[in-house]
């Protein structure tokens, strides 16, 4: 795999690194596991199952064990090598996005302060939801959440727990329901193969996916009305998701430029579906 042309190819070494430790392959992990699961208490990271409290959260935290900063389901040791080490690898994986929706029109009814609460508290809210459901909080940006779901953490159900997910940020927030919720949410799911890995340099590293599966699952989100979930028809069929009762809909709205995605086996259509939580 080549690099962003910024320093030397990344070696195919560095590359199956990334891809056994991302799928959850990486027999070292598995060896860990095993030992630090003997040390008490719980809760422990869901990878490699270091005590997070109890005689052993103190002792863990020496060696670099304590809770990662982007999901605290899983300890800094079992994923800062990622970041550090410059590279990745091209995975499958789901994406989730969740806009609010309006945010222009809640901003100017409020004060500023008040606005900034509002933001603080679905951010707290999404981290829990999402975290709790095996995702790695890629990134807040403005009034949008982005979340990656891969097979090391949400293991081959991975698209599933995207919709999941999707789904308990739609009840957290109080979509679906009969009054009227306390932040409107869009979201978009959509699962394929990305790149994810290390993306930038030193302090600057940041674990992220890159690609086009990115880019869908941002559009869908985008075209999501309030309390709309929009989840592609890869998504849908991953995720063993019943789509008898929910709207279909085809294509995506001009504004997305993605009416269809183009695989080895030439064009498939989009196939998009609607629900509320």
């Amino acid at each position: 795999m080549a690099s962003d042309g910024e320093g030397p190819p990344e070696s195919e070494g560095v590359t199956d690194i990334w891809r056994s430790i991302l799928t959850g392959t990486d027999d070292r992990y598995a060896k860990t596991r095993r030992i630090l699961r003997r040390i008490p208490s719980a809760p422990r990271c869901k990878m490699c199952a270091a005590p997070f409290r109890g005689l052993g959260a103190g002792m863990m935290r020496l060696v670099g064990r304590a809770p990662w900063d982007k999901n605290h389901h899983y300890c800094g040791v079992c994923f800062t090598v990622l970041q550090n080490l410059r590279g990745g690898a091209e995975i499958e994986c789901s994406l989730l996005f969740a806009d609010v929706r309006g945010s222009t029109r809640l901003a100017e009814q409020m004060t500023p302060s008040a606005f900034r609460l509002l933001m603080a508290r679905f951010y707290e809210m999404a981290s829990a939801v999402l975290v709790e459901r095996d995702a790695i909080v890629d990134k807040f940006v403005g009034d949008e959440v982005v979340a990656i779901f891969i097979p090391a953490l949400a293991g081959d159900v991975h698209a599933a727990r995207a919709v999941a997910a999707a789904r308990a940020l739609m009840a957290a927030t109080g979509n679906g329901a009969r009054e009227e919720p306390w932040l409107p949410l869009g979201a978009g799911v959509h699962t394929g193969v990305a790149f994810v890995g290390s993306v930038g340099e030193g302090r600057a590293a940041e674990l992220t996916a890159l690609g086009d599966v990115v880019n869908i699952a941002a559009r869908l989100a985008s075209a999501a009305g309030p309390g709309e979930i929009l989840c592609t028809n890869v998504a849908a069929t991953a995720a063993a998701l019943a789509t008898d009762d929910l709207e279909h809909r085809r294509p995506l709205p001009p504004t997305c430029h993605a009416d269809s995605i183009v695989d080895d086996h030439g064009v498939m259509e989009f196939q998009l579906f609607f629900t509320r939580s």
